[in-house]
């Protein structure tokens, strides 16, 4: 017997005047019942005790390497963002011993002739982290998808080898392959063949000049090196859903992308959530290597990331104190992007960092 139908027979029973205690009473019970099933979902926190600590000491000593690595080589550091309030000379010796201006550096960097480049700059930064990162994000789920489908254990090894092996090549090499690949068919262009082959292109494009394919460029060497790579998390996250799962689908009659869609992307989606939720931090220190080395004067305007910026202008002509200000810019932003996005998370109720 449902609550309406109590609350009906209360009303013929009792006259009107009691109908509303009795249906507050039940929005009530209502409330309290939802109240106590999210009670319920949350896991009680833990308290830290010395006797866990103790219990897990092995793992703390595990630990403890890496983080004297990450206070050293992290932390320590920061002394240096004194250099950003200062009028730095690496002749005067000491940090201590430089001239501090104030904020003269942060509004010499944000504002007027140099503000104006450093806007196109954190343009150019993020149009290709973001990018490259959802190309790259959702190439590795797809690749991980189809090789979870190879039932040929021998063949997917093989083709996870290949993939993987682009991984290992430095960014000189990567860069290298990619400007022969981009280049004309009398110098190797085999992407400007292949085009013309299938009549895409009724001439050669000189891709490297174009400034507005590079960003497309930079995603999709990014993509080529690290696809394989990527897929590895992914690959052990559809490892641990539960095979039987499967199996009960498979009697259902579910095909192969009915169970692709409706258990395996379901199933990985915390590790995709919490992906992303790091690599948010990332956005705005994309890869450094490949706008320098395939960046020219024809594409700078395209070309020129914070990192470039920083090198050209912060450490060739001298602008010590100029570079540390963009340094602390990405640093912020990487803070407030990875918080907001661990947030959101947090809100929709799916996996966080903390």
């Amino acid at each position: 017997m449902t609550e309406t139908t109590v609350s009906t027979y209360a009303t013929a029973a009792s006259g009107p005047e009691t109908a509303l205690p009795l249906a507050t009473s039940s929005r009530a019970s209502r409330r309290k019942d939802r109240k106590a099933q999210k009670n319920i979902a949350k896991e009680p926190k833990r308290k830290i005790t010395w006797d866990r600590i103790w219990a897990q000491r092995a793992l703390m000593a595990m630990a403890v390497p890496l983080l004297l690595y990450q206070i050293l080589f992290k932390y320590v550091p920061a002394y240096g963002w004194v250099i950003a309030f200062q009028h730095y000379r690496p002749g005067l010796g000491s940090i201590w011993n430089q001239q501090w201006v104030g904020l003269d550096n942060f509004r010499n960097l944000f504002t007027g002739v140099n503000g104006k480049q450093f806007a196109n700059v954190i343009v150019n930064t993020l149009g290709q982290s973001l990018l490259s990162l959802v190309v790259g994000t959702v190439g590795a789920i797809v690749l991980a998808l189809l090789l979870n489908e190879v039932k040929n254990l021998p063949f997917k090894r093989v083709l996870q080898n290949i993939t993987y092996m682009p991984h290992f090549l430095s960014w000189v090499i990567v860069a290298s392959l990619a400007s022969v690949a981009l280049s004309l068919p009398s110098s190797g262009g085999f992407i400007n063949q292949a085009l013309l082959n299938l009549h895409v292109i009724s001439h050669p494009i000189l891709f490297l000049t174009q400034p507005n394919y590079f960003w497309q460029i930079v995603a999709g060497t990014n993509l080529w090196k690290e696809l394989g790579w990527n897929t590895i998390l992914y690959l052990a996250a559809i490892t641990a859903i539960d095979p039987t799962l499967y199996e009960a689908a498979e009697v259902d009659g579910a095909g192969r992308y009915r169970k692709m869609f409706n258990i395996t992307l379901p199933g990985i989606r915390p590790t995709i959530i919490v992906l992303l939720i790091i690599n948010s931090g990332w956005i705005l220190s994309t890869n450094f290597e490949l706008p320098y080395f395939l960046g020219n004067g024809l594409v700078s305007q395209r070309a020129q990331t914070i990192d470039v910026f920083v090198l050209r202008y912060g450490y060739q002509l001298g602008n010590y104190s100029v570079a540390v200000v963009a340094g602390i810019f990405k640093t912020i932003v990487a803070i407030i992007l990875v918080g907001s996005a661990n947030l959101a998370a947090k809100r929709f109720n799916q996996e966080t960092l903390v």
